[in-house]
């Protein structure tokens, strides 16, 4: 079984990397958001480990990002060694499988792992159809239809719109929409998201006259909510 593991301390990569092939399993190791990214649209991974706090993003925002990619998600564990309770909500909410706190032994952690593949072996998919109002998403077949007509979208419109109607109501920053939809900040200019929310709200009449509100929050983001 693969694993990928995404850590960005190379000394305890190291150690987690024996422990897992001496447990049997084959593992790729990414020591950045990006990297895992680029590499988990080429690669079918078992199962995921992710560190919290990465070099150019946050553990929780990579699984956001391959949520929108993939029909069927490995399970993910969180190793982290942030054990406040408010973090251990917020990625079980988000998707996570499983939490550990770091510093953890070897054979806790082999326990944790084999349990989830164990629990989620041939039994994990993913929705492929998300309904919002007149609105549906297709992520199998990549497909948006408004009151049953196809709404045409590129790659990235097509993931932009679906995690703004996956978070309704929530303020999302630009840089934070960088990191989950394109997967890296450095490469996107903020203008360039401005743009597709702007095709976005045309192309799904995401306006008041339809039911939505898609608002521009001065030097915050933007925020989509139902117009009641």
């Amino acid at each position: 079984m693969k694993i990928a593991l995404l850590e960005d301390d190379l000394a305890f990569a190291e150690i987690l990397i024996e422990w897992l092939q001496d447990a049997g399993f084959d593992v790729d190791y990414f020591e950045t958001g990006i990297d895992f990214l680029r590499q988990f649209s080429h690669e079918q991974y078992d199962l995921c480990i992710f560190d919290w706090v990465l070099p150019d993003m946050e553990g929780p925002d990579v699984m956001v990002s391959i949520k929108l990619r993939a029909n069927k998600l490995p399970p993910i564990i969180f190793f982290t060694g942030r054990a406040e309770e408010q973090d251990i909500i917020r990625v079980i909410e988000a998707g996570a499988d499983d939490y550990v706190v770091k510093p953890a032994s070897r054979p806790l952690l082999l326990a944790r792992v084999n349990a989830l593949l164990r629990r989620t072996s041939n039994q994990r998919l993913d929705e492929t159809i998300y309904t919002f109002g007149e609105l549906n998403f297709d992520t199998k077949l990549r497909i948006v239809t408004l009151s049953g007509e196809e709404v045409r979208l590129t790659d990235k419109e097509f993931d932009l719109g679906l995690y703004f109607l996956k978070n309704e109501g929530v303020l999302l920053s630009r840089v934070h929409l960088m990191n989950v939809v394109w997967g890296a900040s450095s490469e996107v200019e903020t203008r360039k998201v401005d743009v597709h929310i702007s095709h976005l709200r045309s192309k799904l009449k995401l306006t008041p006259e339809y039911g939505w509100k898609l608002t521009s929050i001065y030097q915050q983001g933007y925020r989509l909510e139902r117009n009641r």
